[in-house]
């Protein structure tokens, strides 16, 4: 018994002298941060001349040098993160002269070294650094150190870096193709790195739809939102027929997104797909493409097996004026089943907006909308839809 006391004391004492050698080594990792946020600060101000002479001198057939005399390694981090700044912020010319300055002052190539550093933390800065300085020269470096380094931030940080710095598209592609194959749900991040690149984007992401890889134009077809894509429309076209679940589906939003000229046939194709995300792409555009002629597919898409197609089929419903929401009112009324409890909901928040409408096209609307209410409804006010239809039901699942 006395022993086990003695065991029980030795192990407190361990974890007080733990906690206090961690408490201690808090203390100096913020005593040092703040010591290199005060040299950041004063080396900032003592290079404060340089750095108007570099800002003025950007647009001038000058070549920008570093400031005379020895630097010291924080002076050179200063000097050089206030570049990385500009980089971000010029384009052009004044971007080149600056990019150009990082490589004649060696910091590109002290960071190219810093890649072999047996610390990670030292890796990590060095991968950053490079990225920022669009340093095209460490791109083989970069990424051999992504091929050996298992996934996780530092794979992302890396991969930002070569779409920073590659020049060729090949570069880019390999990246991306090294990124899939961690086998994780991460096109739309690798489509945020693809649009960091200085190739011409338009021309990379038609290369990467027509790529064999269907993940590589996934990731095209994400990057591809927000995007003018007219001139992809036809590619698109194709790749609505895909084999792919996931390519499919993207390429029918994007499609749609585009307000083609949608034939009968077509529109019916889509909202029959044997897949819920290419459905319900299809139903939420229909609304915004304003196809009043698709009204009899939307409301056939409310008895639909899957929540998101029949829910984005209310939507659009609800946009294309009288007629869509007498059809909503039609199904809750005669209804049976989710399809009725969708079209319920629906016109519930449709009819909680009463007051809401401040223009006088959005008050009429409202008023035909509640002509075409108390007609299938009645002029009970007090009573909600939910009366109305007498059951319950979760209208948000």
């Amino acid at each position: 018994m006395f022993s086990n006391l003695e065991m029980a004391y030795v192990f407190i004492y361990v974890c007080l002298g733990l906690i206090a050698a961690g408490i201690i080594l808090l203390f100096q990792m913020k005593i040092k941060h703040n010591a290199e946020q005060r040299d950041m600060e004063r080396f900032t101000k003592k290079h404060h001349d340089y750095f108007m002479y570099v800002q003025s001198h950007l647009h001038d057939d000058v070549t920008l040098e570093l400031p005379p005399g020895k630097l010291t390694s924080a002076e050179r981090r200063v000097i050089q993160a206030k570049c990385m700044e500009w980089i971000e912020q010029f384009k052009g010319d004044a971007r080149e002269k600056l990019l150009q300055l990082c490589r004649d002052a060696g910091f590109v190539e002290e960071d190219i070294r810093a890649l072999s550093s047996l610390r990670k933390d030292r890796r990590i800065e060095a991968v950053y650094r490079l990225g920022g300085m669009r340093a095209e020269e460490a791109v083989p470096q970069l990424q051999e150190l992504m091929n050996r380094t298992k996934y996780g931030p530092m794979t992302i940080i890396i991969a930002r870096a070569i779409a920073k710095s590659a020049l060729q598209s090949q570069q880019i592609r390999e990246m991306l193709a090294k990124l899939l194959s961690y086998d994780k749900a991460i096109h739309h991040m690798a489509a945020d790195i693809l649009l960091e690149t200085r190739l011409d984007s338009a021309s990379l992401m038609r290369k990467l739809l027509d790529d064999p890889d269907p993940g590589l134009v996934k990731i095209s077809l994400v990057a591809m939102w927000g995007q003018a894509i007219p001139a992809f429309v036809p590619t698109l076209d194709r790749l609505v027929g895909s084999e792919e679940k996931d390519v499919r589906a993207e390429a029918v939003k994007l499609y749609l997104s585009s307000n083609p000229s949608l034939k009968d046939d077509t529109i019916a194709q889509l909202m029959n797909d044997h897949e819920w995300e290419v459905r319900a792409a299809a139903a939420k555009a229909l609304g915004s493409l304003h196809a009043a002629g698709s009204i009899p597919l939307l409301a056939s898409a409310l008895k639909d097996e899957n929540w998101h197609v029949r829910n984005n089929s209310a939507e659009s419903l609800a946009m294309l004026g009288e007629q869509g929401f007498e059809t909503l009112c039609q199904a809750a009324l005669t209804g049976e089943g989710p399809a009725r409890e969708t079209a319920l909901y629906r016109i519930e928040q449709i009819m909680s907006k009463e007051g809401e409408h401040e223009q006088v096209e959005q008050m009429v609307a409202f008023n035909k909308r509640k002509l075409v209410y108390d007609r299938y409804f009645g002029l009970q006010t007090s009573k909600r839809i939910g009366t109305v239809a007498g059951v319950g039901g979760d209208y948000t699942a």
